[in-house]
């Protein structure tokens, strides 16, 4: 959970007076109204770090979207997720999610299901950093739907190399 931190300084007759609010929000409820948001990240795939495409691990290396609304059915085509260093996967097909439903964006190749709730990047290189990375996911048109910085000592306590965001 970030703490936001304001000040505000108010000068009068020569006199400074200071006021410190302190909130403790998540950031990502006070910042993004967005249904859709990151459920968990793989983000160490388990064993030996291989990106061969075959035989190697990185479809073990997964982030879970997952679809929060109660009421709203939201199809992902356009939404981007990508990393701090500018790796990126785009949903270029319809990939729809009813309310509660999630999809295990994998890495490696292998066949997208919108029933087996299975999106593949195609891609047999890692995405997520080992000790630390940023999580975007982006809507169609940009904005952040939702945002996670991890390190591992800070965030894996159990040292599994799963981390979940929103339960």
């Amino acid at each position: 959970m970030r703490i936001r931190h304001a000040l505000a300084a108010v000068a009068t007759a020569g006199t400074v007076a200071a006021a410190t609010v302190v909130t403790a929000v998540p950031a990502q409820a006070a910042e993004y109204s967005s249904a859709v948001k990151v459920k968990g990240v793989q983000y160490d795939a388990p064993g030996a770090d291989s990106n061969r495409c075959s035989g190697g691990n990185t479809k073990n290396e997964y982030l879970t979207i997952k679809n929060y609304s109660r009421t709203a059915s939201v199809n992902l085509r356009g939404y981007v997720v990508k990393d701090a260093t500018g790796n990126r996967y785009t949903f270029t097909a319809n990939h729809t999610l009813e309310p509660g439903d999630y999809v295990t964006l994998r890495g490696g190749r292998g066949t997208d299901s919108d029933a087996g709730n299975v999106a593949y990047r195609q891609n047999c290189n890692f995405i997520w950093n080992n000790d630390k990375d940023t999580i975007y996911l982006l809507k169609p048109g940009g904005a952040n739907a939702d945002v996670h910085s991890y390190t591992k000592r800070a965030n894996d306590s159990d040292g599994n190399g799963y981390i979940t965001y929103h339960g």
